[in-house]
This record gives C-alpha cells, sequence and structure tokens, in this order.
C-alpha cells in the first residue's frame, strides 16, 4: 500500500485543496489481488487504490466514457500477417496504465483510507489524473496513448481504432492495444526495438519478450506457426462447474438436438448458468469448434432451464476430452480471403428463426468466425442462406 501511495504522489496524481461546498466528492478504496504468471504460480501480491464510479454523474464529474479495444478478429489477423512474414511479435505491459490519463473533468475525491494528511484531514484530492474506478478513466488512457503514438509516426485503423500503423518506406509496424495489454509486431527487430525504446522513455512499461501470453491465451512458438490455446481457462470453467473429473465425449452437441424456451423446469441457480455461459463465450476466442453449441446456451441465460443445462454439461464434458486443442496460425503465401457461410432454415423451435454461421480464412488462416441466430423470419431456404451470406459478405469487407 505505501509503495502504490508513493508512485500516486509521485505521479502528480492529485493535489489537497479544501472541500468545495456543493460539489459532489467520491470515495476510495483499497483492493488486494494476486498477480499470476501465464503458467498459474503466484507473481506477487498488489494493492491498488480505487475510486467509486458509480456516485459519478454524467455532465458533472464525467462525460464520455466510451473507451475502444481491439478486436480478436484484429489480433489473428496481425498473428497471421506477423507469422507469414516472419516478424518478430513482443508482448508489453503498461504499469498503472490508468493513472497516466489527463483528466478534462474536475473531479473530487476523499484522502486514501490510512493516509490522510496530519495537517490538512479535512482537504480533499483534486484529481489530476485518472484513477481506477472512475467512469472516464479508460477513455483518458486511450487518449493519451494514442496522442501520443501520433505524434511517432502511428495512424490508427480506420475500422480498428485500436490498431496502430507504422508506415515510413519499407519500415512498417503494428501496433494492438487491449487496455494495458500491447502486442507489437515490426518488419525489422530494430524498428521493433527502438519503438519499444520510445514508448518505455514516455511510460512506466515492461518488455515481457516475446509473445507468450495474452488475455489469458496462451501462446506457444512452434516449428509450424504460434499455437493459441486457452486451456488453463477451460480448465478453471470446468472447476467451476465442479466437473474436472467429468467423463468426456467426442462432440459438442447431439445430432439433431433442438433447445427450447419452454421446455422442463426452470433451473433453480440463474448465476451458474450465466456464468458458465459467459466464460464459454470467451473460450470461443480460440474455439470455433464450440462456437455453435455456445451461440445456443446463451439465448437462454434471461430464463435457463434444466435442458439447457444439460446441453451446457454437455458442451463441457466434449472441453474436457478436447481441453488441450486451440488456434494454429502458421505461415502462408497468400493473403486471399476466403469465406464459408451455411445457413439452417427455421432452426428455432419457438420463434422459427433461422441460424446462420460463417468463417473466414486469410490465407490459410482462420480469423473469424460466428454463430448467430438471424433477426427475422425466413420464408425460404434460399432466403435463409442469402441473409448468412449477406452477413458473411459484410465481415470479408470489415475485414
Amino acid at each position: 500500500m505505501t509503495d502504490e501511495y508513493k508512485a500516486l504522489l509521485a505521479n502528480n496524481t492529485w493535489e489537497l485543496v479544501p472541500r468545495p461546498p456543493d460539489t459532489p466528492v467520491i470515495r476510495c478504496m483499497w483492493l488486494f489481488k494476486h498477480k499470476f504468471h501465464a503458467d498459474g504460480s503466484l507473481e506477487r501480491h498488489k494493492a491498488r487504490l480505487v475510486v467509486n464510479g458509480k456516485s459519478q454523474t454524467v455532465g458533472v464529474d464525467c462525460d464520455e466514457t466510451f473507451s475502444p479495444v481491439v478486436k480478436p478478429t484484429t489480433i489473428r489477423t496481425v498473428l497471421s500477417l506477423a507469422v507469414s512474414r516472419g516478424w518478430s511479435t513482443h508482448q508489453l505491459d503498461v504499469k498503472n496504465a490508468f493513472l497516466n490519463g489527463h483528466l478534462k473533468e474536475t473531479v473530487y475525491m476523499f484522502q486514501p483510507p490510512g493516509f490522510t494528511s496530519s495537517t490538512h484531514p479535512k482537504h480533499v484530492c483534486k484529481l489530476n489524473k485518472s484513477l481506477y474506478g472512475l467512469k472516464q478513466a479508460p477513455r483518458a488512457w486511450y487518449q493519451r496513448f494514442a496522442g501520443y503514438l501520433f505524434k511517432c509516426g502511428f495512424t490508427s485503423n480506420v475500422c480498428d481504432t485500436s490498431l496502430f500503423i507504422y508506415h515510413h518506406g519499407n519500415h512498417l509496424a503494428y501496433l494492438l492495444l487491449y487496455v494495458d495489454d500491447i502486442i507489437l509486431t515490426a518488419s525489422s527487430n530494430d524498428l521493433l526495438q527502438r519503438i519499444i525504446r520510445s514508448l518505455t522513455a514516455e511510460f512506466k512499461m515492461t518488455d515481457l519478450g516475446s509473445l507468450h501470453h495474452f488475455l489469458g491465451i496462451a501462446v506457444t512458438k512452434q516449428h509450424n506457426g504460434l499455437f493459441l490455446s486457452q486451456s488453463t481457462y477451460a480448465a478453471d470453467i470446468l472447476s467451476r462447474a465442479n466437473m474436472s473429473n467429468c467423463n468426456h465425449v467426442s462432440t459438442p452437441v447431439e445430432v439433431g438436438s433442438k433447445l427450447s424456451a419452454d421446455s422442463g423446469a426452470s433451473f433453480p441457480d440463474g448465476s451458474l448458468y450465466r456464468s458458465l455461459a459467459g466464460a464459454l463465450q470467451y473460450l470461443t476466442i480460440t474455439r470455433p469448434d464450440i462456437a455453435y453449441a455456445v451461440q445456443q446456451v446463451c439465448l437462454f441465460m434471461h430464463a435457463p432451464r434444466e435442458p439447457h443445462f444439460q446441453f451446457l454439461k454437455r458442451i463441457l464434458r466434449y472441453i474436457k476430452g478436447t481441453i488441450n486443442q486451440g488456434l494454429l496460425i502458421s505461415p502462408s503465401k497468400s493473403t486471399t480471403l476466403t469465406a464459408y457461410s451455411d445457413a439452417d432454415w427455421g432452426g428455432c423451435p419457438d420463434s422459427r428463426r433461422s441460424t446462420s454461421g460463417y468463417c473466414v480464412y486469410l490465407g490459410s488462416n482462420l480469423i473469424s468466425w460466428s454463430s448467430k441466430r438471424q433477426p427475422t423470419i425466413s420464408r425460404s431456404s434460399a432466403e435463409a442462406e442469402y441473409r448468412g451470406v449477406a452477413n458473411t459478405v459484410a465481415e470479408i469487407s470489415w475485414v
């Protein structure tokens, strides 16, 4: 706590001022957590000062709060290009990223618990920099980081503003930003190191070396490319469901099975169902084989029933037997986009709406996929197929 408090003071995060009358003052608290290595072992204990952003009022002490993050398809696309071109890919971590953001609004905060000033105990903190918990903190950090990259010659991609591109002559670099986690790849090691030195001089940043663990995804370098896996995360899902020792099955869905919103008794623990379904959604980042099955269970998160939970448990049993599977990104000589689309017709027994899906390849690498129920009823199988194709074309155009 003391180290964190000293770092906040050194960063000029706030200044003590008399409490202004008729002005909202938000509270803060200390949060403690464990930081783990990629293999699950304990790295260190961490204390962080956070504010109660729930008490902020839009238009008073906060305004715009949205902050973009890089999309999974963008990550897979850039990794595919880097692997195919033989570029080095590094992983960077920003220390206390949100503390770098400059606030445009005037925000007052009570003094941190345990560190009240002995000379001015009634004063409050007028924030100069953003803190974790503020509604506008992610946006302030993104604007601060993006502004510096623009000065360094980067441009922001139009379709995904968290992808930054440096292109000067024959030199090319891609930088992916997801809050405080960064993936950086460049056409030469000299350019890569130059960018890292520039970022490290401006922000407190750690170069974690070659990409190995990003957003809970283990990245293993193999002779035939990069292997993306979430096996540790999948094991955690099985543990949360008390199914670590369950029997496995060979498919995530039984042939011809359809879920209905009204079949069976209500499932008593809706929170558990929603928690597991949401966790499975994140697992689909590297597991396209369960995309359709997960989409089906997510349709009933508002009111799950016993057959829905049995359907979900079958997915978990399938994951148990395929826990080490993932996504391989291998070198490809082609950058041609190839897509496949399919749809059923009136597959939903309740609404008679169809489900369409697609997958998009960049060369030989799978970079995007989806399984989604169509928003309207199709009057023929041809109409359902065309709606599916339209979604696929939209995704290809975006890529």
